[in-house]
């Protein structure tokens, strides 16, 4: 096991005996000897690499005043000073590319991180300096605690540093890293839980900034779709994600949850040979749908084949998971709905190693993951469940995810209308649980933002609002007093003030 409870002393036996007798030791993580090898084809010496400054001074002050993090450095600074204070730490951020942006602490840790390269405007990433937490994070897109002499670099065997990534919850894509780091013999056990904290309390600020730009895009740019008339159309946020649409029962296919806005105005391909039109706006984009007379002009044969019977994945609520293939119902173990999730999740497809670490946190084990998702791949057939990475051919129809797609475009009542319960409530693999508190908070905060009695009252009746003194209060408050849903509502808000009293 690796953390505070191995020395330094046992990670540097690892490392000498790995290196030495060029073989990953058996008390080696997986996590760790994974990262080694990533770097070692990378070209990365574990002897003399160093990292690249690649922003002088000048050039760091442009990008940081230009990078989505600014917005939330305050919010990541109150989150970790104290620890980072406490136990003489550094606080770090970088972008995506693992590049320095931020990194702040005491004047002697940072004089001694200075020594090493380990400043602003320097690169980290796996491939220029081998195993460290931000790099190892960014390429794990999970949190990430790396002890001393599980940094591939003898240089930085004095150091201990935890990392998570930073999402950005409109694109989906990552943003950065916060990442805190010190000397070995200062290392917290919790400190990769608390950065993983300060991350999602980042990712909620900007979740909360997204919102309100999408609010001003509906208050501002509503009239824009008005006028459309007769014709469908919606309202894009900048990047290309629907905010709003107008006589959508009118367009002829289902709409992508993201439009492609990158060619700037002009015509789109919106998929199954349909096109509409782009004009943009102060905030965003109008975009402009055929009507549901318009033809849709046949796709180009390619020879290939038509695609394979289509999965759906049923995890929401109380009971077992539910997964069809093709209409037909599949047996599955907890353990496979679980990587069917991990998998739809990533449309991009995942390693064994980024399953493990989904599925069983550190300690997972990519050569068990490679034998669980072989057993689920002659259950699925080969051409649904695809390899290297392992990906789902086709995007499976999904209720969690669509919940999430709801709540990202704006629309907490189609969220609500799907939610039927917890995500495969009964699974413990830690990215699971990430999403299932996210979907669950994120859905509850809607509907209180909302304000609506008929959002409030169904949320009510589920598991996650049936106890919940706030969503009650709130639907107490906004229901008439002659509505017998109200006099419902108000006895159990009065029976749980009743338990909390004893």
């Amino acid at each position: 096991m690796a953390g505070p409870e191995r020395s330094g002393r046992a990670l540097r036996h690892d490392y000498e005996a790995a290196f030495g007798e060029a073989r990953v030791q058996p008390g080696t993580r997986s996590l760790v000897s994974a990262s080694w090898r990533r770097s070692l084809q990378a070209r990365v010496d574990p002897e003399t690499a160093d990292p690249p400054l690649v922003y002088d001074r000048d050039e760091l002050c442009d990008v940081r005043s230009n990078h989505p993090l600014a917005a939330v450095m305050a919010t990541l600074r109150r989150t970790l000073a104290n620890v980072v204070d406490d136990s003489a730490q550094l606080l770090i951020v970088t972008d995506a590319d693992s590049r320095i942006l931020w990194c702040e602490g005491s004047s002697q840790v940072r004089s001694e991180a200075d020594d090493v390269l380990l400043t602003e405007g320097a690169q980290w990433s796996e491939d220029v300096i081998g195993t460290n937490a931000m790099g190892t994070a960014l390429f794990m897109r999970s949190p990430v605690q790396i002890y001393s002499a599980e940094h591939l670099v003898r240089t930085y065997h004095d150091w201990t540093c935890a990392a998570s990534p930073i999402t950005d919850p409109d694109s989906g894509h990552v943003l950065g890293t916060i990442d805190v780091s010190g000397r070995h013999s200062g290392v917290h056990p919790a400190m990769v839980r608390l950065v993983s904290a300060a991350a999602e309390l980042a990712e909620h600020e900007l979740r909360l900034r997204v919102r309100a730009d999408d609010d001003r895009l509906r208050e501002q740019c509503l009239e824009d779709l008005h006028r459309l008339g007769a014709q469908p159309g919606a309202l894009l946020s900048r990047s290309g994600r629907i905010v709003a649409g107008h006589r959508r029962a009118d367009y002829p296919g289902a709409l992508p949850e993201r439009v492609d806005t990158t060619a700037g105005s002009g015509h789109v391909d919106l998929g199954n040979g349909l096109r509409g039109t782009l004009e943009p706006l102060a905030r965003g984009w109008l975009l402009r749908l055929p009507a549901r007379h318009t033809r849709p002009v046949p796709a180009p044969r390619t020879g290939r084949t038509s695609p394979g019977p289509k999965l759906s994945l049923r995890f929401l609520g109380p009971g077992t998971p539910d997964v069809r293939l093709g209409g037909r119902l599949l047996r599955v173990s907890p353990r496979h709905a679980e990587i069917l999730a991990l998998l739809a999740m990533a449309p991009a497809g995942r390693t064994a190693e980024q399953l493990a670490l989904g599925l069983y946190g550190e300690d997972g084990n990519p050569t068990t993951v490679r034998v669980e998702v072989h057993r689920l791949r002659s259950q699925l057939a080969t051409d649904v469940l695809l390899t290297r990475p392992y990906r789902l051919a086709e995007r499976p129809d999904s209720d969690f995810l669509q919940v999430r797609q709801a709540l990202n475009r704006g629309d907490v009542h189609a969220a609500l209308a799907k939610y039927r319960g917890e995500f495969l409530g009964r699974s413990e693999a830690p990215e699971v649980r990430v999403f299932r508190d996210e979907l669950a908070a994120t859905l509850r905060t809607g509907v209180l933002e909302l304000g609506d009695a008929e959002a409030l009252w169904h949320l009510a009746q589920t598991d996650l609002g049936r106890d919940d003194t706030e969503v009650l209060e709130t639907l107490v408050a906004v229901l008439p007093r002659t509505s017998p849903r109200r006099v419902g509502a108000a006895g159990r808000l009065d029976a749980l003030r009743a338990f909390d009293r004893r």
